[in-house]
């Protein structure tokens, strides 16, 4: 049974809280990639950025509904929820837009294990992790890429 560590991309593109959307934009655009991990300055994994955080730039803002009772102002929807958007959709930075909660393997996890998290999970790409440390990352066509046997 094929393993993570078989058929990941080992030349892993990663960015910092403190790239630039635009420099995110041009970084998928000439590597061909779709999502990458997010390290701090100790090459230490902290999140994941995706095209999918980039184009909620441009969605439209949704505002929360609210009712006016006497001098009260009361949402009907999450307010935690709007700031969150709010942030996303005028982010500068890999920081603002970036998601913390990533789900990784290591290169020992088999390939089933692999497909059945981006399955569950609904994400196109995984890290591959030894300790904190990114050392690969497998996205779908990867997985696809075995079942033809180019891995």
């Amino acid at each position: 049974m094929l393993t993570a560590g078989e058929v990941m991309t080992r030349d892993v593109v990663t960015v910092k809280r403190e790239t630039s959307i635009r420099e995110l934009a041009e970084i998928f655009t000439t590597r061909r990639i779709s999502s990458a991990p997010v390290v701090d300055d100790d090459g230490v994994l902290i999140g994941i950025v995706t095209e999918s955080d980039l184009v909620e730039q441009d969605k439209s803002l949704h505002i929360p509904t609210v009712i006016s009772l006497f001098d009260w102002v009361i949402y009907l929807e999450s307010g935690k929820k709007f700031e969150k958007e709010l942030k996303k959709m005028t982010g500068q930075t890999v920081g603002d837009i970036f998601t913390t909660e990533v789900e990784t393997v290591s290169p020992t996890t088999p390939l089933s294990e692999v497909a059945d998290l981006m399955s569950t999970r609904k994400v196109h790409a995984i890290p591959v992790v030894e300790g904190n440390r990114v050392v690969g990352i497998i996205a779908r066509i990867d997985l696809v890429r075995t079942m033809i046997g180019q891995a």
